[in-house]
């Protein structure tokens, strides 16, 4: 892709290893996409609907996300493979970055109403086509860097990986009723463990009810936008039903509803524009800590038990895991504390010297001015000296928190006229009896800020701090499996419809081998009923498709499919939900 990815985020692509796709791989794509193109034309944002031809999408076979950029690229975004379900703040970065994410596997044919799972149907076909409305386009790369610097939990973090094992666990063939139970168990209990709502939580839940389950207009008559809708076959349908209630969309609203991801949805909220989405994440976003920074930045930091970082308002940086917090009586922070790897940096670049190599066991940084109101950070050298601070020489300064600081001034650091660095050797910091960092323990960098003013789950200077990330080089095409005898079938099906004639004996065939070998293939037999519609609509093979299609929808998890696939196939705008 032309589009540049940002180092953090290599280590989630992938590749998309397109000859492993099976002919009832393609034959799912088509489905899904037949079914939405033939039931979303009058229903769907209008964005969506011209946007499905500006983006280069394939109704008839799964597209190559390669192909996909070049017509990305034109409004100045990209697509990028990944493995699966990456962690959100990741997912939320390549969005910021103008990057379309896009997880290459593809729902079983057990799953092809709805499934969890991320898969090339719900990023490709969902997401992609309506970016190219300039409004909306600029709303998702808002909340993408939103969601890029929201801080999770541990415990949220525990509730991904359960989740993420729960899709693997629902798209996995092999995968018993049992297996699929205990998973969905797992993640109801790590789910219970959560307290309170945290900035990942909360900007996931406006994600949800917009970019992918958003409706759009009138309450009483709304269009669809979200891609988890545009993408599914079940849910397109069901959403505009009397069975789920509509709602206003308000940002609190949308915030204080939780969602499933394992079913159905029972409830939508109704936006009025993506000028209004706008509007009201930009509000949403100024309450978050990279916005406001503060005590309560630095809890945030703690309590999500992952690298990240904190700047000063002099600009200085401290990256690390952020472990303790002393505050004073009024319960503002006086003093932070990180454990293991630490670093400083300014505008996201390490100082030099001041890397995880240095600071290997932790960092400890007062927050605050100086007794008597002096803000260290807007001295000047020559204020600095009228404090008793100046190089090469003893000093001893207090905080109006209480903390006292003497040492041996070895260095001074300004940037850009502030003061943000003091390294001091024999230095002794203490706040009353409590010793916060003592001689013996070596070098002292004291890190000047009166106020932090940001937090950030990611390290300032992710390179330096974790090293060179690097794709994944390894462009191997997988080739696909021999192909089964059903499979057989499909592929035979598939090269009929794309010579564009009859074929009749051969078809004929197929059906045979279909009827008595296969007779619950339903998907199988709608593509040949599609194909003597059109080119031999008299054929008494109809009838004997159209009969067993009638017996299997007499089982429930069929009657949907079926019915769904006879309507584009006769051109009924029957809705079945």
């Amino acid at each position: 892709m032309k589009k540049s990815i940002p180092v953090h985020l290599r280590p989630f692509t992938a590749h998309q290893h397109y000859n492993a796709y099976s002919p009832i791989d393609h034959a799912v794509w088509r489905y899904v996409m037949r079914q939405n193109h033939h039931f979303l034309e009058d229903i769907a944002h209008d964005a969506f609907t011209t946007g499905l031809k500006s983006s280069g999408i394939n109704i008839d076979i799964i597209p190559k996300v390669s192909e996909m950029n070049v017509h990305l690229d034109k409004i100045g975004w990209g697509a990028v493979i990944v493995d699966g379900l990456i962690p959100g703040t990741a997912f939320f970065d390549f969005q910021a970055h103008g990057i379309l994410p896009i997880a290459t596997d593809i729902r079983q044919k057990t799953n092809i109403e709805y499934t969890p799972a991320p898969d090339i149907l719900h990023e490709a076909a969902g997401h992609a086509p309506i970016l190219f409305d300039e409004t909306y386009s600029k709303f998702v790369k808002l909340i993408g860097n939103i969601g890029a610097n929201a801080f999770a939990t541990k415990e949220e973090h525990e509730v991904f990986e359960a989740t993420r094992h729960l899709s693997i666990v629902m798209e996995r063939p092999a995968s018993t009723e049992e297996e699929i139970e205990a998973a969905k168990q797992q993640l109801k209990e790590k789910q219970q463990l959560v307290k309170g709502l945290s900035e990942a939580e909360q900007i996931s839940r406006i994600f949800w009810w917009t970019v992918e389950f958003g409706l759009i207009g009138e309450l009483h008559q709304p269009k669809i936008f979200g891609a988890g809708l545009l993408s599914s076959v079940g849910e397109s349908k069901h959403c505009l039903s009397d069975d789920v209630v509509k709602r206003p969309f308000t940002i609190e609203d949308a915030i204080a509803t939780g969602y499933d991801v394992t079913s159905m949805q029972t409830q939508l909220f109704v936006c009025e524009s993506f000028e209004q989405l706008i509007e009201e994440v930009t509000r949403f976003g100024e309450t978050m800590a990279f916005c406001t920074g503060g005590t309560e930045a630095i809890e945030k930091a703690i309590a999500s038990s992952q690298i990240a970082h904190i700047e000063y308002n002099s600009g200085i940086q401290i990256t690390g895991l952020f472990t303790d917090i002393l505050k004073d009586a009024d319960g503002k922070a006086i003093y932070v504390k990180t454990t293991g790897p630490s670093a400083l940096s300014i505008q996201n670049e390490q100082i030099d010297h001041q890397g995880p190599d240095v600071h290997n066991t932790g960092f400890g940084a007062p927050i605050g001015k100086l007794a008597g109101g002096i803000r260290l950070e807007d001295q000047t050298e020559q204020s600095l000296k009228k404090l008793g601070i100046e190089i090469n020489k003893m000093m001893q300064i207090s905080f109006e928190s209480g903390i006292e600081i003497s040492g041996h001034v070895t260095n001074l650091l300004f940037h850009q006229d502030s003061l943000v660095l003091i390294t001091l050797e024999e230095c002794l910091v203490k706040r009353g009896d409590d010793i916060l960092f003592h001689p013996t323990w070596g070098t002292y960098d004291l890190a000047v800020g009166s106020q932090v003013v940001s937090a950030r789950p990611i390290a300032a200077d992710y390179v330096s701090f974790h090293g060179e990330a690097v794709m994944n080089e390894d462009d191997i095409q997988k080739e696909g499996k021999a192909l089964i005898p059903l499979e057989h079938l499909y592929a035979e099906v598939r090269h009929i419809r794309e010579s564009n004639f009859s074929q009749d004996v051969l078809l004929h065939s197929i059906a045979g081998k279909i009827l008595n070998e296969f007779p619950e293939e339903w998907l199988l037999q709608l593509e040949v009923l599609e194909l003597l519609e059109k080119h031999d609509p008299e054929s008494p093979l109809k009838k004997l498709l159209l009969d067993q299609l009638e017996k299997l929808s007499k089982e429930e998890r069929y009657v949907r499919l079926i019915q769904n696939g006879l309507d584009v196939i006769f051109d009924r705008r029957h809705v079945t939900v």
